[in-house]
This record gives structure tokens, C-alpha cells and sequence, in this order.
């Protein structure tokens, strides 16, 4: 009895192991609590590892060693497997080449509202000499106020925002050079049809048509009262990566891996790819900072089409502790081809 209590249990975690490892097969990578779950690679592959000690432990004992080398066996398969997958998006990489005549750099930044004061903003923007910068929970004072800084020190911005007239969450700001030319912001609902549908994201459009849709993102957290308006906020933004000349950023609320079936032409959302998995840091957490990056979760991200190839990023590590619960993240990118 006890014999085929230990198989079942096996089978169980076998399966359970596969589950947290790859929900994406199980269609499961947007459900509670495998969405969660999946978010905290890092911590998973930490789990396995304890468990796999565990087992091994228990073939100490004749009589549970056949079940503590069947246990021990899954948990090592299973951590090498998060381990691989976190591996082939990147563990870190700070290059970012020098800017030429027609790359653009964007930064995304969720500032947490009062969290982060205005001058470090402006003075990380202007370190990392960007062209966009998309800031989550940032009021239209605030964003003024950045631009207007980043004025004063020789880099003017014009700001773009969206709110739903609440609280700093509610707040979405984006900055970008007049070098790109002149941008208006598409008219947006908070019913989720033309928008996000807790926290609002910013697309704004080239007047003359010429150059790309910018995009600023900040989808609902998938809290266990807010999962279906997370699923929704995914596809919509999916569907704004439809066109070819498109640059996503911002705090998307999600990992690659909630990310899947949502992606087209090889891309990770709708058409865009995440420019961090391509250039290195994939597996770079960027939520929370009270955490180490590399067991923290990377749900900020700048995306774009085909049309631009990401030649370098970066996940600024510097201010941990000191603003946002989030880290900056800089892209470069180049027109293909």
C-alpha cells in the first residue's frame, strides 16, 4: 500500500513539476495560481533545488529510497529546465552601444507615483541619453516637471499622457524628443476596447505618418480580483502590435511567459519582440527591487516590431532601495535593415 501511495505521489509530482515549468503547454500560463507561479522562475528553480536535498535525504533510508531518488530525480530535472530557459533570455548583459543618427533609446520606468522623485528621473534620462522614456504611475504634473527639467539641461521632451483621475496609478505619462517628429495621442476608454482597462497606457501616433506608434504601457497586476481584466489588458495590448512600426514600453504586469499565444510572426506580443530577451537580459528582474535582480520578476519591458532590432539593453540596478519598488530598463534600437 504504502508502495503505491509513493508512485502516485511520484506521478503527482511529476506532473505538478511539469505544470510549474512549462504551464504554457497546459494552456494554463494566464490561470491562478500557475501564472504566479511561473512569474518566480528563479525562486522555482531555488525550490527545486531544496526539494531535490529533501529526497535525496529520504534514499538514506531503505525503505523510502526508491521514492526519494524518484523525487530527487524530478526536482533536478525540473530546476535545470527553469534553469535553461532562464538562461537562453539572458542573465544580464549592461552593453549598450553607442547611439548613431537612427537609433532611438527608450527607457520605461513605473516611477510607483511619489516614490521617485523628479530628478531622478531627469538625471538617469539624460545619463542614458534617451529618445522616449515611458513612466507607469506618473501624474501630468510630474511628467511636466521632467520635461521641463530635461529642458532646462538641453534635452526637451514633449509629454503625452492618459489618466483615469484618480491616484498616481491611475496616471500614465509619455516623453518623447521633438527629434521624432510631431506625436498625438489616440483617444482612449477605459473600457478596456480602447484601452487598458484598470491603469491606462498611452499610444500616440506620428501626425504626419512618418515614424513609429509609441506605445506606453501599464497593465492591471493580475491580482486574484482583477485576472480577468489582466487577461484582457494582454490582448489588447497584443492587438496594438499589430501594424509593422510599433515601439511598445512600460510595466506590462507579466513575463514572457504569460506572453504565449498572444504573440504573430514571431513575435512575443501580438507583433512586437521583447528587446531585453534578444539582448541579453530576459531573466533580469525588474520587480521588486527589494529583491536581487536575478530572483526578481521581469515584468517591464520595451517591445517593438521587426522594423527595429534591439542592439543593447540595460536594467539599471543603481537605485534599488532608494526609489521605485521598479527598475529602470533602457533599449537601444536600429532600424532593420
Amino acid at each position: 500500500m504504502l508502495r503505491l501511495l509513493g508512485i502516485l505521489v511520484t506521478i503527482a509530482a511529476a506532473i505538478g513539476a511539469a505544470i510549474v515549468t512549462w504551464p504554457q503547454f497546459f494552456r494554463l500560463e494566464r490561470e491562478t495560481p500557475f501564472a504566479h507561479l511561473v512569474s518566480l522562475r528563479p525562486v522555482l528553480v531555488l525550490a527545486f533545488g531544496a526539494v531535490a536535498v529533501v529526497a535525496l535525504l529520504l534514499c538514506l533510508g531503505r525503505r523510502t529510497r526508491a521514492f526519494g531518488a524518484g523525487i530527487a530525480l524530478i526536482a533536478v530535472v525540473a530546476g535545470v529546465a527553469n534553469t535553461g530557459i532562464l538562461a537562453s533570455r539572458g542573465f544580464g548583459s549592461t552593453h549598450l552601444p553607442d547611439p548613431t543618427d537612427d537609433s532611438i533609446r527608450v527607457m520605461t520606468w513605473n516611477t510607483a507615483g511619489e516614490a521617485t522623485d523628479v530628478d531622478a528621473v531627469v538625471k538617469t534620462a539624460i545619463a542614458m541619453q534617451v529618445d522616449v522614456v515611458a513612466l507607469p504611475e506618473t501624474n501630468a504634473d510630474t511628467g511636466e516637471a521632467i520635461a521641463v527639467a530635461m529642458r532646462e539641461r538641453g534635452n526637451p521632451m514633449w509629454v503625452h499622457e492618459e489618466n483615469y483621475e484618480g491616484w498616481d496609478a491611475t496616471y500614465t505619462t509619455l516623453l518623447i524628443s521633438p527629434d521624432l517628429g510631431d506625436y498625438a495621442v489616440v483617444e482612449s476608454a477605459s473600457s478596456g476596447t480602447t484601452n487598458t482597462s484598470v491603469v491606462p497606457s498611452v499610444v500616440a501616433m506620428p501626425v504626419d505618418g512618418n515614424g513609429p506608434t509609441f506605445v506606453a504601457v501599464h497593465a492591471v497586476a493580475p491580482r486574484a480580483n482583477a485576472m480577468d481584466e489582466w487577461r484582457a489588458d494582454l490582448r489588447w495590448l497584443a492587438d496594438q502590435c499589430a501594424s509593422e512600426n510599433v515601439i511598445m514600453a512600460g510595466d506590462f504586469n507579466a513575463t514572457l511567459d504569460h506572453m504565449a499565444r498572444y504573440g504573430t510572426d514571431g513575435g512575443d506580443l501580438g507583433r512586437c519582440s521583447d528587446a531585453a530577451k534578444r539582448t541579453g537580459n530576459g531573466a533580469v528582474g525588474t520587480w521588486d527591487t527589494a529583491w536581487p535582480a536575478l530572483l526578481g520578476t521581469p515584468i517591464d519591458h520595451v517591445m517593438a516590431t521587426d522594423t527595429w532590432t534591439a542592439t543593447g539593453s540595460v536594467v539599471l540596478t543603481s537605485l534599488d532601495g532608494t526609489a521605485s519598488d521598479h527598475r529602470p530598463v533602457v533599449v537601444q534600437l536600429e532600424p532593420t535593415g
